[in-house]
């Protein structure tokens, strides 16, 4: 891990390899850890970059009221500060991908490709939006172990609890060791994010889709929609995983990154 030195904050990086660059942005309220998989499989052939959100993980706390734009501007200000001259391929999962439709609309020229893992592009409704914000409260009384469960039953297939109960441990630690006010920042960020579906048909760069297909939180179908959507995507639906589709069945989804990849020119 690298510290880098953005705005008035510290971001922590893994930065790992030669090549193409590739950009992996975690899920809420997670780290770059959840990546781990494909930082080690795609490390050998490419730069991989995997960042840890402000307030997440190791990163510094936000020093201003979070917006989804602003954590998108916030990897671009990354970008030039790692020296990255070439289009990145940005994969982000769930809150990742609310920020890569936001990268696609202010940062376009920085983009080669889009991997949007078991994401939306449409905003909260009021009452999701509204759970947001009494989580946010609970994390502020409580601390993280007041969340950590019940995203868990969300965030892992049933299957996954079965039969890799320590991916399921990882995960709870990484929650539980998120800074609150990182936590909180988040959940307002994503209540007062802008609905980003009418960017879809104007999105030229190509794009893949993954989704676990016992997504509950952003189902297949759901998904389905959105590359309808899109000019220029696929959809892969990835067996025996939930949301967490990058960690629950890892092979399947670097096979899938990977064979996009050899797609793009």
């Amino acid at each position: 891990m690298k510290s880098v030195k953005i705005g008035r904050g510290q971001i922590q990086v893994e930065d790992q390899g030669v090549g193409t660059p590739l950009l992996f942005v975690h899920g809420f309220p997670l780290d770059h850890t959840m990546w781990q998989a494909q930082i080690e499989h795609f490390s050998t052939t490419h730069r991989v970059i995997a960042v840890d959100l402000p307030g997440m993980g190791t990163s510094s706390l936000p020093q201003r009221e979070m917006t989804i734009k602003q954590y998108a501007d916030d990897v671009a200000e990354l970008l030039v500060a790692l020296d990255v001259q070439d289009p990145v391929t940005f994969c982000g999962l769930s809150m990742g991908g609310y920020i890569a439709w936001q990268f696609w609309k202010y940062h376009a020229d920085r983009l080669r490709a889009l991997v949007l893992c078991d994401t939306r592009s449409a905003h909260d409704s009021e009452d999701v939006a509204m759970s947001r914000l009494e989580m946010a409260e609970a994390v502020k009384q409580h601390g993280p172990e007041a969340i950590a469960d019940h995203l868990l039953i969300k965030l892992f297939a049933e299957s996954t609890f079965d039969d890799s109960p320590e991916k399921i441990q990882a995960t709870r630690d990484v929650i539980l060791r998120t800074p609150p006010e990182g936590i909180v920042a988040a959940l307002h960020a994503m209540a007062a994010r802008s609905n980003a579906t009418y960017l879809l048909p104007g999105v030229h760069v190509p794009c893949l889709l993954l989704c676990g297909e016992q997504d509950t939180i952003t189902p297949v179908q759901e998904m389905r929609q959105i590359a309808a959507s899109l000019t220029n995507s696929e959809l892969v639906v990835i067996p025996e995983a939930g949301h967490m589709a990058p960690l629950e069945n890892s092979a399947a989804v670097n096979d899938a990154i990977a064979s996009f990849l050899t797609t793009l020119t």
